[in-house]
Parts: structure tokens; sequence; C-alpha cells
């Protein structure tokens, strides 16, 4: 396998948006709406308590609301994707920007469950909707050959909300209350729609998006090969991230506080490896999805065979953290450019695909964890990862092949 395999494989069809002219402020700020997106799906997770006792309803059910988002999202991105096909995307995106809005205004005004079921399944079909349009969107704002560059911008907001969302929700849950948190989601989506009117260009509609078009897409060998990779990694990822907490309190031995700045080293790492992961992508997103997943599976072998020690337990965590910070720019990077002339479908089945991988991973992860323990889910972990890594190395050794046929 050479450097140039990868090279070539991934510009195949790249040539489609070399004249197109950056729009970097119109990124800017996607990469703010999905700040405000991801900081309002994750509210609710250190804001428990307080919603849990104001609304008179167990924690368990308030951190359902997590869950509803989560499902939700998975079914919106092909239904936004193939509802909104005939709009201007530009108003699509204002429209999935004011879901923002209007579901963070209703979770800071609910006085029961359903109210806040309610905003919460209206922030899941504006987070589904914008992941299944984040490529096509960023293909039509950017030269292709700086996509990689574009993404990992626009996947820093998700970055930034990530480590930020938890302790900024329980810091304001604490002080102002938890609505209050709410009403500040809100204002950073009015600031983000804000930003998207002034910046972001008209982008009538591109592509045939349907069904039959999903169907059509899903034919394509290097889209399943994208597919059925980011199905193994995520998976993987999420079976063992999970149950982190279980895995640092047993085989480490880590207390409370050291084992938050274990997690906090996680999101940095996650935020740095979004960056390079971003300029990896720009020479090949194969070798993107490659060096995310390789590295991850390398921590799960360190949490495996020497997860005792504090010391390598945080660097491999804080590693595992840098490689799947890496991974989504990659591949995101890889699905839209296997299906430029439909972004917008291949990027609903990738969203498809990770919600699927996400919750296929936590359910494998509570089994093992139950039968063989925190190293038995660190183990699924490494194996998903090499194997993921293996199909996308595979399909690079076949077009090696064929050019040199």
């Amino acid at each position: 396998m050479t450097d140039s395999t990868f090279e070539e494989d991934d510009r195949v069809g790249d040539t489609s948006g070399s004249d197109t002219k950056a729009r970097w402020d119109a990124v800017i700020s996607l990469a703010l709406g999905v700040f405000g997106l991801v900081t309002a799906e994750f509210l609710p997770a250190s804001l428990l308590t307080p919603i849990s006792a104001d609304l008179g309803i167990s924690s368990g059910t308030a951190g359902q609301t997590v869950t509803v988002t989560a499902v939700v999202a998975a079914f919106a991105g092909p239904g936004v994707v193939i509802g909104t096909r005939s709009l201007d995307r530009r108003w699509t995106l204002f429209g999935l920007s004011a879901l923002l809005i209007i579901s963070c205004i209703l979770a800071a005004l609910a006085s029961g469950l359903p109210l806040l079921l309610v905003s919460r399944v209206l922030l899941g079909i504006g987070l589904g909707g914008f992941w299944a349009m984040s490529g096509a969107l960023a293909m039509r704002l950017v030269p292709l050959d700086h996509l990689p560059r574009a993404m990992a911008m626009i996947f820093t907001g998700v970055s930034v909300a990530t480590v930020a969302a938890a302790p900024l929700g329980a810091y304001i849950g604490s002080t102002l209350g938890w609505r209050a948190a709410f009403v500040l989601a809100a204002a950073v989506g009015v600031l983000a729609l804000i930003v998207q009117a002034v910046t972001m260009p008209a982008l009538p509609p591109a592509g045939h998006a349907g069904l039959g078009t999903l169907a059509a897409v899903l034919k394509r060998p290097k889209i399943r090969i994208g597919l059925l990779a980011t199905l193994l990694i995520v998976a993987g990822h999420f079976a063992g991230f999970t149950y982190i907490r279980p895995y640092l309190e047993e085989v480490p031995r880590l207390d409370v506080e050291m084992i938050s700045l274990v997690l906090l080293a996680f999101g940095i790492g996650g935020f740095f490896g979004n960056i390079v992961g971003g300029m990896i992508t720009e020479r090949s997103a194969t070798l993107g999805v490659v060096f995310a997943s390789g590295l991850i599976a390398l921590t799960a072998v360190i949490l495996v065979s020497a997860g005792v020690s504090f010391t390598a337990s945080a660097v491999a965590v804080t590693l595992w953290g840098f490689a799947f910070g890496a991974l989504p720019v990659s591949i995101q990077s890889y699905i839209t450019r296997a299906a430029p002339d439909e972004a917008e479908s291949a990027g609903a089945l990738l969203l498809t695909t990770f919600q699927v991988a996400i919750s296929s991973g936590a359910v494998l992860g509570g089994l093992l964890i139950d039968v063989q323990g925190p190293l038995g889910v660190m183990t699924f972990l490494g194996i998903a990862s090499i194997l993921g890594a293996s199909v996308m190395v595979a399909r690079g050794g076949r077009q090696l092949q064929l050019s040199e046929g």
C-alpha cells in the first residue's frame, strides 16, 4: 500500500467544485450553527438533577430526553433532505436553525415532561437535517479540494460544544437555573441564524433526493465501503466510550475527580484531532479514516494491556479522543467525494449509519460489560476499529491493482 494509492483514490470526481469561490464566512456560520445544536443536544446530561426535581420526574426519565433527540435525528436526516428537495438550501438551513431556537425556548418554558419532549423532538429534526446536509453545503461553499478544511471548521463547532456543553450547563444550572441554560442556547441559535442570513449565498436545489436516489447511491461501491467502515468504527467507539467510567473506576481505579480530568483530556484531544484530521484528509480522505481508526485500535491495545497504570490509561484515553476527533471530518469528506452529484442523499445515509452504530455500540457494550467486564468492552473497541481500517485499506489495495493493470 502506498500513499499514492490513497491520493489517486480520493481525487476521483473532485474536479466538479474546482471553480467554486470559497465562502469561508458562510462555513463559519455553519460551525456556529452546529455548535448551538450540539450544545443544546447535550445540555440535559449536565442538568438532569435540577430538571427532574423541577418537573417532578426521575433522573432516568429526564435522561431519555437525550435519547429522543438522537432517535429523531436518525430519521429526520433523510426526511429533511427528501422533504425539502425543492427548496433553496439557504432557506432550509434557516429553518433548521429556527428549530434550534424554538426547541430551546420550549425547553426553557416546559412545566412538564410532554412539552420538554416536544422541544427535544424539534431539536432532533434540526440536528438530523443539519448533519445530513452539512457535507453537501460545504461542498457548494468551497472548492472541492478545500472540502476537508471546511468540514474541519464545521466540526470544530462540534468539538467545542462537546467539551464545553456539560461544564457550562452545570455551572449555569447551579447559578442561574437550568432554564437559563436553554435560554442561552437559544441565544446562540439566534446569533447563528443572523450570521447565516448575512453570509449564506443562494443555493438552489441540487441532486434528485428521494427514496430511489438513496437506494441508487447506496449501490455505489465507495459508499457501501464508507458506510461499513463507519458502522464498525463508530459502534466500537460507542461500545467503549459509553462504559468508559466503569473502566476507569475498575481498572486504573480512579476517583471521580481524576475521571473528570481524564474525560476533559479526551475532549481536548478531540478538538486537536479534528484539526489534524482535516489536514490529513486534504491529502486523502481514505488515509484520514485509516489513521483515525488505526489510532483508536492502538489506544484499545494500551487500555487492555497496560490500563492498570494511571499514566498509561490517561494517555490512551487522550489519544482516543484525538483519534475519534479526526474521524468525522475524514469519513464525511470521503462520503461526500464518493457522491458529489448526490451529496445530500449520501450525507443522509451517513447520518443514519452513524445513529445505528451509536445505538448498536451502546447495546453491545452493555452486553459485553455484563459478561466480560470493562476489558471485554475495550477489546471489542480494538477489534471493531481494526476491522474498519481493514475495510478501507483493502479497498485501496483493489484500487491500486486496477490502476496498475
